[in-house]
């Protein structure tokens, strides 16, 4: 049975931050808050708990997993950014944007798109996952928590809470954060690609 927090969205509690922590470093499957919509993540490096995530979700091999990073600094670390890239992402983050970006040699093979060699990542606006990111040290693997059969992530942790208690080790309520997944935006060619409209709007790139 999974384990249920409440952490505050404005003043994260360092004493939850911390066992949330080490569930994630124990190699637990845990579903938290982002500013977009709750989200299940793991640690980095752990094959198991990812496989987890991908039965939960039912992903096929070829769904781009995404990397939850602290800043722009940390991402530079796990996917290759060029000047122009940069410039953009600098203006959109943190939000609820996540970039494909060719992944670096930090990157476990597992996490990247089998064919291009790509991930995934993010810096969201939500002071829970900061603190989460800042106490674990590294980035979080992450999947937006959309049950299958549907087109809208969950919202009401309590719902979430009975739903999947069975099947991840924590739930951090985290209270409301939205039911729209972050807008995706393909960074792998010259010109940026929306690949999915989510709650990040794109006008700007409707040129």
């Amino acid at each position: 049975m999974a384990q249920f927090f409440e952490i505050h969205p404005d003043n994260p509690q360092k004493r939850l931050i911390q066992q949330a922590v080490s569930i994630i470093d124990k190699g637990g499957v845990v579903i938290y808050p982002t500013d977009s919509s709750y989200a299940l993540g793991c640690h980095i490096g752990d094959k198991s708990a990812m496989e987890r995530i991908a039965r939960i979700r039912r992903l096929d091999k070829n769904h781009h997993f995404t990397l939850i990073c602290s800043d722009l600094s940390e991402i530079g670390t796990y996917a290759k950014v060029l000047n122009s890239d940069y410039r953009l992402m600098k203006a959109l983050t943190p939000g609820p944007y996540t970039f494909l970006l060719m992944a670096t040699s930090e990157v476990p093979r597992r996490l990247m798109n089998p064919k291009r060699k790509t991930i995934g990542v993010r810096v969201p606006d939500n002071n829970i996952v900061h603190s989460l990111l800042e106490a674990l040290g590294q980035p979080i693997m992450s999947s937006t928590l959309i049950p299958v059969g549907s087109q809208e992530a969950m919202d009401d942790a309590d719902q979430i809470r009975q739903r999947y208690e069975k099947e991840v080790d924590l739930v951090i309520d985290g209270g409301f954060c939205g039911t729209e997944p972050s807008t995706v935006i393909s960074l792998i060619d010259s010109i940026p690609e929306v690949i999915r409209h989510g709650k990040g709007p794109v006008d700007f790139l409707e040129l």
